[in-house]
């Protein structure tokens, strides 16, 4: 779809010469900025990421154990 947009003249410049040195299209610039712009911030998504390692690792801990306890060396040999 063909639109008309009014940029500032530095940005127009910077964005032609990035086009340029990238040996795209300005169109390609303004397309794949676009697209990242309306992604997920990377906030958020290391949010979700460590809230489903969190629950992962819960899940993966078992209910039936207890602490471990330091058994001294008598405990150790004690069956022998």
């Amino acid at each position: 779809m063909k639109t008309t947009i009014d940029l500032p003249d530095d940005i127009f410049l910077k964005a032609k010469v990035f086009a340029a040195e990238q040996r795209i299209t300005l169109k390609e610039v303004l397309v794949q900025a676009l697209q990242r712009f309306m992604q997920t911030p990377p906030e958020a998504e290391e949010k979700k990421r460590k809230a489903a390692m969190k629950k992962l690792l819960k899940a993966m801990q078992a209910s039936n154990t207890e602490p471990m306890v330091p058994l001294t060396r008598d405990e150790i040999y004690a069956d022998r």
